[in-house]
């Protein structure tokens, strides 16, 4: 078997990718109301930046520190903060799974997206998929519109920003090399962070006493460090295991077959969901996960049929 078509090898790095990513998700939602959300971002962040450069210096990988596109690298690296932020705070109301079934709709939107600004073809067969994937999320939903919070639609937000940072991602990738991207993610989000800590890291906005979501967002950091330290620690290490297997698993194999496991997340944000919090999904967002599933998979076929991957070069978690 080819290194490049190592498919069994592929599937297995891609489910422990979405185990880690599960695990992540789970313990968020479990220290929240301990935690300040920047406070887990600048220390996930300042450790898989650690991981990564004794990973280039051991690995002696040359990385270029020039990128080709410095106002799309900015844009782009916004964009995926924005993204995991709202999807972060989307897990301190919402159940594991459904917050993770409403996310999976970044290939909808990364396939819109190549349409219009990459100029890529979109039959209307996976049109009429994509569709249907948001139709899923209609179901999933469940919107009463006389009493709807607007606030569940946080994960399609982020699925929303997502999808635009790896348009971009794919745009840039033809000039810039994936360390080289790296190098600047961490770079510029570890500065946006730094403002956000001089900015309201003292606590300086956390009005709040009764909204645990507000005050996750606006808790003073470092308020219980040597409770939430073992865990931000674990989101760092977890955060770099997991990109290197998902990073690993499109190179030995074929992105159209490892993509599609990328979806057993729900499965898997499941099993946390009902032995912490006690979350049992309905049989509606059953339904609705089953339609999101089957318009990304579709999508994914097309995508191999027609030798035009979009979507299926695009993790959808990393």
């Amino acid at each position: 078997m080819s290194a490049q078509n190592n498919n069994p090898r592929g599937i297995v790095l891609v489910i422990i990718a979405m185990s880690l990513f599960a695990m992540q998700d789970a313990l968020i939602k479990f220290v929240f109301e301990k935690s300040a959300l920047y406070e887990i971002f600048f220390g996930r962040y300042v450790v898989a930046s650690f991981l990564l450069f004794c990973f280039v210096v051991i690995a002696k990988k040359k990385v270029s520190l020039k990128t080709q596109y410095p106002f799309l690298t900015i844009l782009r690296v916004v964009l995926h903060f924005l993204a995991f932020s709202a999807f972060f705070i989307s897990l301190t109301f919402m159940p594991l799974a459904t917050a993770n079934a409403l996310f999976f709709s970044s290939p909808f939107f990364v396939s819109i997206f190549a349409k219009f600004f990459l100029k890529e073809f979109i039959g209307i067969r996976r049109w009429s998929a994509i569709v249907f994937g948001f139709i899923g999320v209609y179901v999933v939903l469940n919107p009463n519109f006389s009493e709807f919070e607007y606030k569940n639609l946080l994960p399609v937000l982020s699925a929303f920003l997502y999808a635009s940072s790896m348009v971009i991602t794919k745009y840039t990738s033809v000039k810039d090399d994936v360390y080289t991207q790296l190098f600047y993610f961490y770079l510029i989000s570890i500065s946006i962070l730094i403002v956000i800590f001089l900015i309201m890291g003292q606590g300086q906005f956390n009005n709040s006493s009764y909204d645990p979501t507000m005050q996750f967002i606006f808790r003073d950091w470092f308020s219980n460090f040597d409770y939430t330290w073992k865990f931000i620690l674990f989101f760092g290490v977890a955060a770099s295991v997991a990109f290197i297997c998902i990073f690993s698993a499109y190179i030995v194999a074929s992105p159209s077959v490892v993509s599609l496991f990328e979806y057993s997340l729900i499965i898997m944000s499941m099993i946390p969901g009902y032995l912490l919090f006690n979350e049992i999904p309905s049989v509606r967002t059953f339904i609705g996960v089953a339609c999101i599933i089957s318009a990304g998979v579709y999508i994914y076929f097309r995508e191999k049929v027609r030798d035009q991957y979009i979507a299926t070069e695009t993790p959808v978690r990393r």
